[in-house]
C-alpha cells in the first residue's frame, strides 16, 4: 500500500508539514524534505494504529495527485490492514474469528495488533476463514 502525502513548505517556521489526504490524522512535520519523509512513515504507521485500537476500516491510498509523494507501508502492515478492514466489513469479531480457525481470541488480537509481527501465513489463513483470499503479486 502507497499512501499519498502532501508536503507543504512552512514559510514562518521552515521546514516542511507532512499531511496525508487519506490518513486525515497523520500530520507531521520535517527541517528538509528527507527528514519530513521519514518523519511521515512514522506519523501513518501512527495514526493507523488509531484504527486499528477503534476496530474502523484503514482508508484504502487513493493515486498519488502531481506533485505527491508516497509513503509505502511494509507488506505485514498491508495485510494486517487488509485483515482488519475485512473483519469490519463482515462485523467478524476476534473471538468469532478464533473459533473460525480453531485458536484463541489472543491469537487473533495478534494478528491485528501492529506492534505484533504476524507471520503471513497467519495473516491468509484468518482471510480465508472469512471467505477472502490474500494474493501477492509482483510489478
Amino acid at each position: 500500500m502507497k499512501f499519498p502525502v502532501k508536503l507543504t513548505l512552512d514559510k514562518i517556521s521552515g521546514g516542511y508539514v507532512v499531511t496525508f489526504p487519506d490518513i486525515p490524522e497523520a500530520i507531521t512535520q520535517g527541517d528538509t524534505m528527507v527528514e519530513a519523509l521519514a518523519m511521515a512513515q512514522e506519523a501513518l504507521e501512527v495514526a493507523i494504529d488509531f484504527y486499528f485500537e477503534d476496530k474502523r476500516s484503514v482508508p484504502s491510498p487513493s493515486v498519488a495527485k502531481r506533485g505527491y509523494k508516497t509513503i509505502e507501508l511494509p507488506a505485514s502492515l498491508s495485510a494486517k490492514i487488509l485483515l482488519l478492514n475485512e473483519m469490519v466489513k463482515q462485523k467478524i469479531r476476534p473471538a468469532e474469528l478464533a473459533r473460525r480457525l480453531n485458536t484463541t481470541p489472543q491469537e487473533i488480537n495478534r494478528l491485528t495488533n501492529l506492534r505484533h509481527t504476524s507471520r503471513i501465513d497467519g495473516i491468509a489463513a484468518a482471510l480465508n476463514a472469512m471467505g477472502r483470499q490474500l494474493e501477492i503479486s509482483v510489478s
